[in-house]
């Protein structure tokens, strides 16, 4: 039997595979479950020859991604998953299958083609149901209630009406004379101008911007252990004034994924790139940079898929998506659009520091004209100067370094195509590096030293300071033929093209020692003190400029063989805490030498390369003139005047932005997500089962920026008018917010949601047409009283028979006790503030590293708490309380909790005791002569309408029983506190 056997198996092995027999019982068996008739994972069907081919590459089996994953030989989980793999039999043949051709009869496959998701299928506006409602939303609602045998609620009263209004139009409640107005007035749009008015208002787009910031995971500080405070306020306030201006939705997105992109991009549309730069970045001590750059680049496509497109894109970071049909490699598609951005922080200015910028400019050119006009041969003397300057620099031998990475201090040095060094990472704030360069140059006679802008430093560079500059304590020397007996070398002279004053170092570089340390001209860094540095810092309109120095030797350094030189730049004009930006280090330099002799050139490069130029435009003479001026004598007074013009710049402040970069980055596609594991190249590109990009569109972000809100988009506008109507409601038409894919949550009201979708898109994705729709709909005006039988059949309110009764946001509890108690600073906009908060949380063990919290005494103490300044590391406690997140990553969906200490909060956190005093104190200054007209006074004031009857006597017999014990003032401060900490006074009704 045995030699039968063995007779028959080359048979056997010859015969060619049959599908039918041999393949579609292992398919049956192994895969229906998961690509089969009910369950099409990845969009695939392996009972439909149609839909299987994508994954067979007929004749090569290697290449068919099919064998790929069964076999295990693909970075991809092997399938199938989360059951046993198939047997080496059974993927030997399934790999003969297709070397053999992958021969499928027609008659062994079923017709069914794989049904496309239907969110991933661009909106139509449905039918309106035939209904007596007016609105669309109603016309939806209504069908469904009838459909579930429900009626709709009744309207709201009209003062619960206008508190609930005003809380979701600007998060802020009425202030009584608004309620009596508007019961007052009878007409029949009475409604209407109340809605329009607080669309008007500035505060709307502070109460909206909440929700995008949560997306956009906005925070003052990087994240991580050191958590480092950062200026980014102005992206904030881009937000705030694009919805008070109501910028269209479209336009909103493109401008925050490429703002910097579009023609003659303005200072707000550079701005707006923040978004994408809110992710966290560390700067540990031992970090590899790019790492965490990869980090930052998983967390922004985090953020477009949750907050643009509304879908989980994430897995497919690592593999492709098991329950969305977005493959590993469309990831790094939609990522490849993202990654070839610098990662720097621009100076950016106020509208008042904008104007003053304006003014200087245009008085230096008033001086320039005048001066021409003087002179009216200017333009033959400048040409002699230009001439005789044009050959004036000796020839530089840039050199590439070694570094000591012990010499380091922990920040890490990148070395750039051009010979030059960028650093990154880690900031020490004093430490001693060393370079070592290779030459074969004779006779070197000095060293230079150039520090470049890089649009990855603070401010365009060119240091890491947070005001881009920096400060080198000493410059040393020294040399051999071999690198073993380095000699140091003797500098006789230094030069620079900025020499500053000596000026005593800036505040953010105190060390605690006590030591008087300063910064000066060049001679500060051959003078051998730890106490003195150059500086480059000589106004805030000129401090981001290329800068160089040379160090003319006291004698050549020649060794017939070449030279091995040390080159070591003392840096220790930091500050105490590197956690604190309390760095002055160079950012960007490259070292050179010379055999020739030499001094600092005193043109910048922009001007020299201007220098005999034929055909400059208009703007590259006045450059020129610009700096010619300043050689002519007789013009000294008049660059004088320019110079005190310079010193008025203003400051700025600082923003994080995206700059294109000139060379495309190559995108690989990373192996499980691991950057140290890169794959296969990979162009950009959209994911198959979206909408495609066309086809002769630029490769860079602003084509994807506007493939995001493209009319055929099948998810942006459903994800955004799902989270406003989730704002409203308490939970979206779809509850995953996040997630509209298969996964997702089944709609309430889908041809709703859609119908909504494109009537956004029809009015030209305005916003503020989206509220005032919802605002105005019988289902947003209905009382949120509910019956023990509708709570009982739809406890989650999804069919809309009622108005959602929901606690307001943690920000807006606060605004809340401010505004009803007079204290609100209502200013919109500026830099995030400072109130109480308890000492220990910025200082160590709470904190990682002691933290500044400059707890606000004046009027900023009382804004509102949208411009709470928020490190990441150390919520604000009121607010953590309160569910608001940390901004360590994209939130479309608020969780909403009730606690004990949320109540613990209201009644002893500082503010809120404060509010109550406030209110207490106006109560008794307003409220009228007698204690029933002062406490409706003060119940209107919190809660907008008057107290019942038993209200108010049982909160005069709380004020009787105080008054026993205490005076008027701190009895009504206890009265003013049960008002505060009421449930209704936080609670949208």
């Amino acid at each position: 039997m045995l030699r039968f056997s063995l007779l028959l198996a080359p048979a056997l092995i010859a015969q060619s595979v049959d599908f039918t027999r041999d393949i579609q019982p292992i398919f049956k068996q192994s895969c229906s479950n998961c690509h089969g008739e009910k369950t099409q994972l990845g969009q695939l069907r392996l009972d439909s020859k149609t839909a299987a081919a994508k994954t067979l590459k007929p004749g090569d089996s290697a290449a068919s991604t099919l064998y790929q994953r069964i076999a295990g030989t693909s970075d991809q989980p092997r399938m199938p998953m989360g059951a046993k793999p198939l047997d080496a039999a059974q993927i030997a043949l399934v790999k003969r299958w297709i070397d053999e051709g992958a021969n499928w009869p027609d008659t062994a496959s079923t017709n069914a083609t794989v049904a496309k998701h239907w969110a991933f299928i661009a909106p139509v506006k449905a039918p309106l149901p035939r209904n007596a409602a007016r609105s669309p939303i109603d016309k939806f609602v209504l069908a469904k209630l009838a459909q579930e045998g429900l009626a709709p609620s009744k309207e709201a009263d009209r003062t619960t009406l206008l508190r609930r209004l005003y809380l979701d139009l600007t998060g802020l409640p009425p202030e009584p004379r608004d309620v009596d107005a508007f019961l007052a007035d009878r007409s029949p749009n009475a409604y209407e101008k109340q809605v329009d008015k607080l669309l008007a208002s500035k505060h709307y787009g502070e109460r909206w911007a909440r929700h995008w910031l949560d997306a956009a995971r906005y925070a003052d500080s990087d994240g991580y252990e050191k958590d480092k405070a950062r200026d980014v306020w102005f992206w904030r306030d881009w937000v705030i004034n694009a919805l008070n201006a109501d910028k269209p939705y479209s336009q909103f997105v493109i401008e925050q994924i490429a703002g910097d992109l579009l023609p003659n991009a303005t200072q707000d549309q550079k701005v707006a790139t923040g978004f994408l730069r809110n992710s966290m970045i560390n700067e540990e001590g031992g970090i590899d940079p790019e790492q965490f750059r990869m980090e930052a680049m998983f967390d922004r496509m985090d953020a477009i898929g949750k907050s643009v497109l509304g879908i989980t894109i994430q897995c497919a970071q690592c593999h492709t998506h098991k329950y969305d049909p977005i493959m590993h490699e469309e990831y790094y598609k939609l990522f490849a659009f993202l990654n070839n951005s610098h990662e720097g922080a621009a100076t950016v200015y106020t509208p008042a520091e904008t104007a003053k910028r304006a003014d200087i400019f245009r008085r230096i050119r008033e001086i320039e004209a005048d001066l021409q006009h003087k002179m009216p041969d200017w333009q033959t003397k400048m040409a002699a100067w230009e001439a005789k300057v044009k050959n004036d620099q000796p020839k530089w031998e840039s050199l590439r370094p070694d570094i000591d990475d012990i010499s380091t201090g922990g920040q890490k040095h990148q070395q750039m195509d051009d010979d030059s060094i960028l650093a990154g990472g880690y900031a020490p704030t004093k430490f001693r590096t060393q370079f070592t360069l290779r030459t074969k140059m004779r006779n070197i006679r000095a060293v230079r030293l150039e520090l470049l802008n890089d649009p990855n430093l603070p401010r365009n560079g060119p240091g890491r300071s947070i005001w881009g500059t920096a400060a080198l304590t000493e410059f040393e020397v020294s040399a051999s033929a071999d690198g073993k007996q380095a000699r140091k070398i003797k500098i006789a002279r230094a030069t620079a093209d900025v020499n500053p004053p000596e000026t005593q170092i800036a505040g953010a570089f105190w060390d605690k020692t006590g030591r008087t340390r300063v910064t000066g001209p060049i001679s500060c860094a051959i003078d051998g003190k730890e106490e003195t540095a150059w500086g480059i810092d000589i106004d805030p309109g000129r401090r981001n400029q290329p800068r160089k120095a040379v160090f003319e030797l006291a004698e050549p350094i020649d060794f017939p063989d070449g030279t091995v030189l040390e080159v070591f730049l003392t840096q220790r004009h930091g500050g105490w805490n590197s956690d604190d930006n309390m760095n002055h280090n160079l950012g960007r330099f490259r070292l050179s030498v010379t055999n020739e002799a030499a001094e600092a050139d005193p043109l910048p490069q922009s001007v020299r390369a201007l220098i005999g130029k034929p055909n400059r435009s208009e703007a590259e003479t006045g450059a020129v003139f610009s700096q010619w001026r300043t050689t002519v004598p007789e013009w000294s007074l008049a660059n004088a005047a320019i110079e005190a013009a310079w010193r008025e710049h203003p400051e700025g402040t600082t923003q994080l932005v995206l700059n294109e970069r000139e060379e495309m980055r190559e995108t690989h596609q990373l192996m499980r997500g691991d950057f140290l594991k890169p794959g296969k190249t990979v162009t950009p590109g959209a994911p198959a089962f979206l909408h495609q990009i066309p086809a002769n569109a630029p490769v860079n972000r602003l084509t994807f920026a506007k493939w995001l809100v493209d009319r055929n988009s099948p998810t942006t506008a459903r994800a955004i008018v799902n989270r406003v109507w989730q704002a409203y409601f308490g939970t979206g038409i779809i509850g995953t917010s996040e997630d509209l894919g298969r996964q997702s949550e089944p709609p309430s009201h889908k041809e709703l949601l859609d119908w909504l979708a494109v009537d956004f898109m029809d009015n030209g994705w305005s916003m503020k047409k989206l509220h005032r729709a919802i605002v105005s709909s019988n289902t947003y005006k209905q009382t949120s009283n509910a019956t023990p039988e509708l709570l009982a059949k739809d406890p989650y309110n999804r069919l809309l028979a009622r108005a959602s009764r929901l606690r307001v946001e943690g920000e807006i509890v606060r605004d809340i006790a401010l505004a009803s108690s007079g204290l609100l600073n209502a200013k919109v906009g500026g830099p995030s503030v400072y109130p109480p908060a308890p000492d220990f949380l910025f200082l160590p063990p709470t904190s990682y590293g002691p933290k500044n919290w400059y707890e606000e005494k004046g009027a900023n103490r009382y804004r509102r708490a949208l411009y709470t300044f928020r490190f990441r590391s150390v919520p604000y406690p009121m607010l953590q309380a309160f569910d608001t997140p940390n901004g360590d990553m994209s939130c479309v969906r608020r969780p909403r909790s009730n606690t004990p200490l949320q109540a613990l909060t209201t009644l002893n956190e500082p503010l809120f005791f404060e509010a109550a005093e406030a209110l207490a104190k106006k109560t008794l200054a307003e409220g009228g002569a007698t204690d029933a007209s002062r406490l409706q006074f003060a119940f209107r004031r919190v809660l907008s309408r008057v107290p019942s009857q038993t209200e108010k006597d049982t909160m005069l017999t709380l004020l009787a029983r105080q008054t026993q014990k205490k005076d008027a003032q701190s009895a009504w401060v206890t009265v003013s506190r049960v008002l505060l900490n009421l449930d209704e006074a936080i609670t949208k009704e």
